[in-house]
């Protein structure tokens, strides 16, 4: 039987703590036991008009000053999910993770000025092809009434698990007309300051070069907000859930296409290269 722990905080923890934790503490690795039931939760969360102000304008969302982007309380979510990944009951580092998908349904559109009662839990696990798979699962009250929720699949590579897989292939729909974003080198930057967020391979070549990766990387949910933000004239207030995989890599500077099509049930969208080819994220929106 998987063990389970049970975190209540009185605030929201400093990402820049934890990252410290995470960047400099020693984790041996898996070690082939059942991942345990870890729930943390945080009550009484007031936010700052100001930060979202901040995400809103890095993200590309129109502010009004009351109603919050719809993707915003991942980022307050998000530091629950850093107090799971430095656990002790976690032996693997958070360096050996990919975000590989992420669920976000709407079940109403939440103000700055509200209370929040934020909660997450890692629920599931299983080993798969390429390695030890896993779901976070965070929710988020207001008074008692669910108004928003999330769920993030995440995968820790086992050496020697890991299979060679082809490059991910961009979706069927239409592609009319896309949109063009320049990525500016110093996005993470801005996005870090915005969200909080300051994992070390979104911040400067220097740092993303000691883990292995040539160029700086966009965080890859500063993707799924600014297509979502894109998408706001078609969601408008209403009810939603929206999917995203994430597909390759994106380094910056860049340039990149966003396009998206309207199917009878759903939208489908798709974060693509400048040359509209290769995805780095492929989504869908759906209507409650």
């Amino acid at each position: 039987m998987n063990k389970e722990y049970c975190i209540d905080l009185k605030a929201l923890p400093s990402l820049f703590t934890l990252y410290r934790k995470i960047f400099f503490g020693r984790k041996p690795g898996w070690d082939e036991q059942p991942l345990p039931m870890i729930k943390v939760s945080s009550e009484n969360v007031t936010l700052s008009q100001d930060k979202v102000a901040q995400y809103a304008k890095v993200c590309g969302f129109d502010f009004d000053g009351k109603t919050l982007p719809l993707t915003y309380l991942y980022v307050m979510a998000f530091r629950l999910h850093a107090v799971i990944f430095t656990h002790d009951a976690i032996t693997f580092p958070l360096l050996g993770m990919i975000h590989l998908k992420n669920s976000i349904t709407l079940h109403r559109s939440a103000r700055v000025d509200e209370e929040f009662n934020i909660q997450c839990a890692l629920t599931d696990s299983r080993i798969t092809d390429s390695g030890l798979e896993f779901e976070l699962v965070s929710k988020v009250y207001v008074a008692g009434e669910l108004v928003w929720e999330s769920v993030s699949t995440y995968l820790y590579r086992i050496e020697g698990k890991a299979k060679r897989v082809r490059p991910p292939k961009a979706n069927d729909m239409a592609w009319q007309d896309p949109v063009s974003w320049s990525l500016a080198e110093d996005l993470g930057r801005r996005y870090a300051k915005a969200s909080g967020d300051y994992n070390l391979i979104h911040l400067h070549p220097v740092m993303s070069k000691r883990f292995g990766f040539d160029r700086v990387l966009a965080h890859g949910m500063w993707s799924k907000g600014r297509c979502i933000a894109q998408l706001m004239p078609t969601i408008g207030e209403r009810a939603c859930q929206v999917d995203v995989a994430f597909k390759l890599p994106l380094f910056m500077p860049n340039n990149v296409s966003f396009a998206a099509e309207q199917l009878e049930d759903k939208t489908v969208f798709e974060l693509r290269d400048q040359k509209g080819r290769r995805p780095h994220l492929s989504g869908e929106i759906t209507f409650l």
